[in-house]
């Protein structure tokens, strides 16, 4: 593939490397209508491996009436090694989707809770407090069982009914999460809202409770076309772990205005004219990205893979 190479200008002040948590196969494919078949996902995920994604999130053992595409969450892992350098995390929305997990032999899960009590009625079918009754023993049998645990918060910057979020709540449920015995904190930006600034005292806020950027990861959507300036935001901070979908695939079923995630390919050509190490072979992902967008029936949403395929 020819093209040009974005120009590496180095900012000292921001880290040297990054990791990528890879959520396409997960959140990128589970909000299609139509059911992507298991060897398919399988392939998928190993091109984001060969491509050099170092940690890629699969699928999630949710109730199959809940999230359909995701049904074969077991048939797919036992497609991949589970053994090997590379984990492959899982989401586990309770001690019932635990179990299934660590029976397949996961040793990477994630938890997903909210910032606001509509979302968590919505979407945990909870309230705001309850839920962390409800992961309690979830994050505590997963790490007796030598499983490490993430924690995913959504709607930290806002939410389509109670509107904008107080940074004071966010704080207040992420530590929370942490307590729990959460290893890491995935901040999302799930309606795609946030602003540089907005990242910036979020972070901060954050830092004041006692909760380093070391334990943060940012999960931004880019709805509003906000989702690489409040990297570059978060980047300033010290944040080290981006979340991204491989395309620019994926939303929340529960939130009808969340469009698609960051694309990695987006934050790759970014972080690659920074002179940040990522790991990362840009051409083999966007090839990997085009031959999901073929299976799937439309183009890709990354404005990379769109520019680097139609030679732009």
């Amino acid at each position: 593939m020819s093209r040009l190479l974005p120009m590496r200008v180095r900012d000292a002040s921001l880290p040297e490397r990054v990791t990528i948590y890879e959520v396409g196969p997960r959140d990128g494919l589970q909000n299609e209508g139509a059911l992507v078949p298991t060897p398919v996902k399988a392939e998928f995920v190993e091109r984001l491996v060969a491509a050099g994604l170092r940690i890629v999130e699969v699928t999630s053992f949710v109730h199959p009436r809940w999230v359909p595409q995701l049904a074969d969450a077991a048939d797919l892992v036992g497609l991949l090694d589970l053994g090997g350098p590379v984990p492959f995390p899982v989401l586990v929305p309770n001690e019932r989707g635990l179990e299934r997990a660590l029976a397949a032999g996961c040793r990477h899960v994630a938890v997903f809770a909210s910032a606001t009590e509509a979302f968590a009625r919505l979407n945990l079918n909870s309230t705001l407090d309850a839920q962390y009754a409800m992961f309690a023993p979830v994050v505590t049998r997963a790490r007796d069982a030598g499983a490490d645990v993430r924690a995913y918060l959504s709607m930290c910057f806002g939410d389509p009914t109670e509107g904008p979020v107080p940074i004071a709540q966010v704080v207040a449920a992420g530590t929370r999460l942490l307590d729990l015995g959460a290893s890491q904190l995935s901040l999302g930006d799930t309606i795609g809202v946030g602003t540089a600034a907005h990242v910036t005292a979020l972070l901060d806020a954050f830092g004041t409770a006692g909760v380093g950027v070391d334990r943060i990861a940012m999960h931004f959507h880019d709805t509003y076309g906000q989702a690489l300036a409040n990297t570059l935001a978060a980047l300033r901070a010290g944040v080290t772990t981006f979340d991204a979908s491989a395309g620019g695939l994926g939303g929340c079923p529960y939130a009808k205005s969340a469009t698609g995630n960051l694309a990695t390919e987006d934050l790759v050509w970014m972080l690659d004219g920074l002179g940040i190490e990522h790991g990362v072979d840009l051409d083999a992902l966007v090839r990997t990205s085009t031959w999901m967008a073929a299976h799937l029936g439309r183009p890709s949403p990354s404005a990379v893979v769109r520019a680097l395929t139609t030679g732009t």
